[in-house]
């Protein structure tokens, strides 16, 4: 990756404060959009960035296997206060340039403090503020920061640990094993039988951008995913740039079109599966050809959207596998072998290095121990207000974005809101403000965060148990929707009983 990007970190000596307004933890998309929306819209409150790495992009700092790249467009994904000017799916070095222009177009840099992770956060109702436990990484200190509010976004998995399965044999297993969170950066691959695990969207980048530059690879899969290949440009912003149309109203157009066509797919998913999932296999088909059998490797038992559909730009690994230099292989693992897997078949697949594309462990919070008034905080235990605070914790917020569309839209949109419950605690002159049920919520049906017939990807369905609940009413949903939170994040009052200010 090219770490000429990053921005050079903040001395940790340049700081002394250690009180702030509002502590925003993390500094990756979440945590900078956050940055912004404080220095621009609230200038008046003092605030910080905690973020435990040496530099600021999160996902896109952490992960550096080959080909790194979004799943979904920049427009979206994208901040609506920064124009994306690239093709639609960007590299991990291009998102980087895109957030060290984002950070220093908007002066936020001296506000993060790099190399602090917090590990504890306790809150005291006699103070009115959070005390913070921080390992200071570089000087190896522990220190005390205190806040008014916590404006968490630090993402939802855990970066140092990824998920692997415990399958039978790895021990025995002669190659390497490796998984695509943890990836060495001197791995010479070029002369090696490569195998991936897995079917997302990592697997999906990994197994186009290491074709013809190893021996060969093969995605090795359970069940298959859709995918869904397009050309890796927008033929609206490709109209538009020449008209010498300002590139803030291109950027908006081309959003909002892109917004409304994703509108559509969605609703069309959910009402009309079989017709997608014929137009996503149809679209197979096109680059595949009709010998290849799609009905076995890229035909998947869910609906469309059911779980996350990774765009493949210019579907190249759809290419890859009509070119010969990559193959899919659609069973289930037996047992790892000295020399690579033997699968349920009873075929073995060979191999030097094994990827374990495998998935995310979800972290809730940042896996950051919280109690309020000496009392442990389970966050299962309580019931989230809009899916951004929660009942009984104070002066808290977590940004959750969204699966279906791009996560920066929900960080947008949280960020709104938030402004507007600081504006409204200024002017009741509150400084607490805490998610409770109402007496009509008390017997109020709970359901889980998300509903496994809405979203169901392995990572979330491993960990719901961890996760808050949500209702079955306004404002304790979390709908993982979009185009319905975009009207109702707007609307919604932050000075109604299921918020209590003191």
């Amino acid at each position: 990756m090219d770490t000429a990007v990053a921005s050079e970190p903040t001395r940790t000596g340049a700081h002394s404060s250690k009180h702030f307004d509002v502590l925003v933890i993390g500094a990756g998309i979440s945590g900078i959009d956050a940055a912004y929306h404080l220095k621009t819209y609230l200038p008046q409150r003092s605030f910080c960035v905690l973020e435990s790495k040496d530099g600021f992009g999160g996902t896109w700092k952490t992960h550096t296997y080959p080909g790194i790249r979004s799943d979904s467009d920049l427009y979206t994904f994208g901040y609506s206060w920064k124009p994306w000017l690239g093709a639609p799916i960007a590299t991990a070095p291009e998102i980087l340039r895109y957030l060290t222009e984002s950070i220093q177009e908007q002066g936020l840099g001296d506000y993060i403090r790099y190399r602090h992770k917090v590990h504890a956060a306790s809150w005291s109702s006699a103070e009115q503020r959070w005390q913070l436990l921080v390992d200071n990484l570089e000087t190896g200190e522990q220190l005390t920061f205190t806040t008014g509010f916590l404006w968490m976004c630090q993402g939802y998995y855990d970066h140092d640990n990824p998920y692997t399965p415990e399958w039978p044999g790895m021990d025995r297993y002669q190659g390497r094993i490796v998984h695509p969170q943890l990836w060495p950066q001197d791995l010479d691959y070029s002369d090696m039988e490569v195998l991936v695990i897995g079917s997302g969207a990592t697997a999906a980048t990994i197994v186009p951008a290491m074709a013809g530059k190893c021996k060969h690879i093969t995605m090795l899969q359970r069940s298959p995913t859709y995918f869904f290949p397009r050309p890796n440009i927008d033929e609206l912003a490709e109209m538009l740039r020449p008209l010498d149309i300002p590139d803030a109203w291109t950027h908006e157009i081309v959003r909002q079109k892109i917004l409304k066509d994703q509108e559509e797919l969605v609703r069309r998913s959910a009402e009309e599966p079989e017709g997608v999932k014929e137009e996503l296999l149809a679209a197979a088909r096109e680059f595949l050809g009709e010998d290849f059998d799609i009905d076995r490797h890229f035909t998947p038992r869910y609906r469309p959207w059911q779980q996350r559909v990774a765009v493949i730009p210019d579907g190249d690994l759809f290419t890859g596998l009509r070119e010969g230099l990559a193959s899919v292989v659609t069973d289930e693992i037996d047992t790892f072998t000295e020399k690579g897997i033997l699968l349920k078949s009873g075929e073995e697949l060979e191999a030097d290095l094994i990827i374990t594309a495998t998935g995310f462990k979800l972290l809730v919070l940042g896996g950051i121990a919280f109690d309020v008034d000496g009392k442990t905080v389970d966050f299962a235990d309580t019931v989230t207000w809009h899916g951004i605070m929660f009942t009984g914790v104070p002066n808290l917020a977590w940004v959750f974005g969204y699966f279906r569309a791009s996560w920066t839209l929900r960080a947008d949109l949280i960020a709104d809101i938030l402004v507007r419950m600081f504006r409204h605690m200024d002017s009741i002159g509150a400084s607490v403000v805490t998610p409770q049920l109402r007496p009509e919520d008390k017997d109020m049906h709970l359901r889980p965060w998300i509903e496994a017939d809405n979203f169901n990807p392995g990572y979330l369905q491993r960990s719901m148990h961890l996760m808050p609940h949500q209702g079955d009413r306004e404002p304790w949903l979390f709908t993982q929707d979009y185009w319905y939170e975009k009207e109702a994040f707007p609307a919604a009052a932050v000075d109604d009983d299921s918020l209590h200010y003191s």
